[in-house]
């Protein structure tokens, strides 16, 4: 019965209900009548239109107000709420009508007897059918508790209840006023009694309700469930919920962002809209990590033109189209303009420049994936040296008055060529202030690692949790920092905006991370164990592959030890060595030349002659240099055979 219920189509169940409505509620008003005057009473062919009046009048109020659209294993209290107004509207206007025409056998004071037998029938069907359709998967539903007993943690566990998957059993809870009470009829227990909790009651999963909450508090509750044997999900930030309204589909798993603990500070609107505001700005790389949140800051503080520049024909389509749909939700009026473009072209920097009249530039071109410029050196020199010196060179010609370069922690002694060519980018502007650039005031942000950029560690982690294992590892030293792309590019704008000329801003990025802790936190947080030698029985297995080529076991910020601190407590002012211009433009005709002859061994070379520090720690990756001699010794053995 229930799982033929089940198996109905939507319209026929809707059906069922509108002939169980207009077959009840006739009864009803019998009944009503009945207990008015004490005895049972057989209504005559004259009262007969009364009892028709009835449906006449109540089925239109109910489809109107939706009686017949919600789903009724998935309906919430406040459905409920919309019958007792559904119901108490179609028979006040029924008992106006009984009481102009007083009808005999239908006494007027039958009418509170009817609203209320009337409300029982409604709702009291509604939340059987809730419950024998909800029943069915009963036994198969997961124990889950609620850590958070305020407005969020009721509304999530009220949605949980309407869920097919969960059962809410308890709450969780830091203030100890709740605890051995019950809210929305749930216990309330303490921190301390999480583990006894969970075993007694078998609860599979955690779900953290605190979106008010800051992030140490956050890290704080999930260093407490972290090894407790359950799955842990989380609610977003308060600003991140739509409508300030909570329901199970909001419930994400854990980031990284979650684990840092680390406090974002509030960016300094003076600062975010210093070179925006009623400015024209240009994005390279706008359809990247970086670049694309850069965009949509920027957007945010309102420029007059933003112009998108980037090579990738698909990424410039998506970052345009979202532009445009956020554009119209904050009514912002911004021109928006799609260049698709390289940087290695100065000519055609420069046209954009001078045809919109471009006053600041955020530059976030570059090729940044470490082992990916390690196999491809020529390519990471083209696009990450040569196309910053074309682009910053045609902002000096164009009149462009700030020109920043989004950076990386890789430039700091590097011992990779994607580093290196970050760190020639930096020594690029560096020159070019100090030479003389007009009226650019030229400013460079590093900073290190981003969450959910294209590459990171996070996704792929949780891709091979989900598969069962094993988490590859490069090495178990590595540590890196990290930073949410958000507030990375708020605050690459924020340093631009203090920028005198010349000066590498440095992002104060928090404590580093060691990469296999945060592997192990994964996987505890997914309610799975870390198998290794004290654990063989464990669920997930955690496997070092050795360092990728180029790779560090762990990054630095600052070349040298000139730091200065600025107005803003997340943003340092580093005065760092630099070439003079004659000296740097050498060296960059000679490196150009290396790359345009395919010369690596020589790109190299130039490299350590340029950046101090540059440490290559093994031998050339380039795939193509590598594959050279072999293929030219099959051209001689062809040209031979012929």
């Amino acid at each position: 019965m229930k799982q033929w219920l089940r198996t109905l189509p939507r319209n026929t169940k809707r059906h069922i209900a509108l002939g169980f409505d207009v077959v009840g509620l006739p009864l009803a008003l019998w009944l009503a009548v009945c207990l008015r005057l004490g005895t049972v009473v057989m209504p005559g062919w004259e009262q007969a239109w009364i009892y028709v009046l009835v449906v006449l009048i109540a089925v239109p109020v109910f489809i109107k107000m939706g009686l017949y659209r919600a789903i009724v294993h998935y309906m919430e209290m406040s459905a409920f709420f919309t019958i007792t107004k559904a119901v108490t509207l179609s028979v006040g206007v029924w008992g106006l009508i009984l009481l102009f025409t007083a009808p005999f056998g239908v006494p007027r004071s039958s009418i509170i007897i009817f609203w209320l037998l009337a409300l029982l029938l409604i709702a009291g069907s509604r939340l059987f059918m809730r419950w024998l359709l909800g029943s069915s998967q009963g036994e198969q539903k997961r124990k889950v508790a609620v850590y958070g007993a305020g407005k969020a943690g009721v509304q999530l566990a009220q949605s949980l209840r309407m869920s097919h998957k969960f059962k809410p059993v308890c709450f969780f809870d830091d203030n100890p006023e709740l605890h051995g009470h019950e809210v929305v009829g749930l216990p309330v227990h303490a921190r301390t009694e999480m583990r006894e909790a969970i075993e007694s009651l078998d609860i599979s999963h955690v779900f953290v309700a605190m979106p008010s909450a800051s992030r140490r508090q956050k890290q704080s509750v999930l260093d407490a469930l972290e090894p407790l044997p359950v799955k842990v999900k989380i609610l977003p930030d308060l600003d991140d919920i739509a409508g300030g309204e909570v329901s199970i589909s909001q419930v994400r798993d854990v980031e990284i962002s979650d684990l840092l603990g680390r406090s974002e500070a509030k960016p300094d609107e003076k600062l975010m809209a210093h070179c925006i505001r009623d400015k024209v700005v240009m994005v390279t790389g706008a359809g990247g990590s970086i670049g694309s949140e850069l965009c949509r800051q920027i957007l945010r503080r309102q420029p007059e033109t933003l112009v998108l520049f980037e090579r990738s024909e698909y990424a410039l389509y998506t970052i345009e189209h979202e532009l445009r749909d956020l554009a119209s939700k904050l009514d912002v009026s911004c021109a928006l303009i799609p260049i698709l473009g390289s940087v290695h072209h100065r000519r055609r920097v420069a046209e954009v420049c001078r045809a919109f009249c471009v006053q600041t530039v955020y530059h976030a071109a570059a090729y940044k994936h470490v082992p990916l410029v390690e196999f491809n050196p020529v390519e990471g020199v083209h696009n990450n040296i040569l196309g910053t010196l074309h682009t910053v060179q045609a902002a000096i010609e164009s009149g462009v008055e700030h020109f920043v370069l989004v950076s990386t922690d890789k430039a700091v002694r590097p011992t990779n060529v994607m580093g290196a060519t970050k760190r020639c980018a930096e020594l690029v502007l560096q020159a070019l202030h100090e030479r003389g650039s007009g009226n650019t005031c030229l400013s460079m942000v590093r900073f290190g690692n981003v969450l959910g950029s294209s590459g990171s560690v996070v996704p792929l982690f949780r891709k091979q949790i989900r598969e069962g294992g094993p988490i590859t590892l490069t090495h178990k030293d590595v540590t890196r920092y990290f930073m949410t792309i958000p507030e990375a590019a708020q605050l690459v704008i924020q340093a631009g905006a203090m920028a005198r000329g010349g000066e590498v801003f440095v992002l104060d990025m928090g404590e580093p991370v060691k990469i296999a802790d945060l592997a192990r936190r994964l996987v505890h947080l997914s309610g799975l164990t870390v198998r290794d030698a004290e654990h063989p029985e464990g669920d997930i297995e955690i496997v070092e592959t050795g360092l990728r080529p180029g790779e560090k076991l762990y990054e630095e910020l600052l070349i040298g030890d000139k730091v200065e601190g600025t107005s803003h407590p997340l943003i340092m002012r580093a005065m760092e060595e630099s070439l003079p211009w004659e000296e740097l433009e050498k060296l960059l005709h000679a490196i150009q030349q290396a790359s345009q002859a395919f010369d690596v061994a020589g790109i190299r070379t130039i490299l350590q002659q340029l950046v101090r520090g540059y440490r290559p720690n093994e031998e050339i990756h380039d795939l193509l240099w590598r594959r050279a001699p072999e293929a030219a010794k099959m051209l001689r053995s062809h040209e031979t055979a012929h």
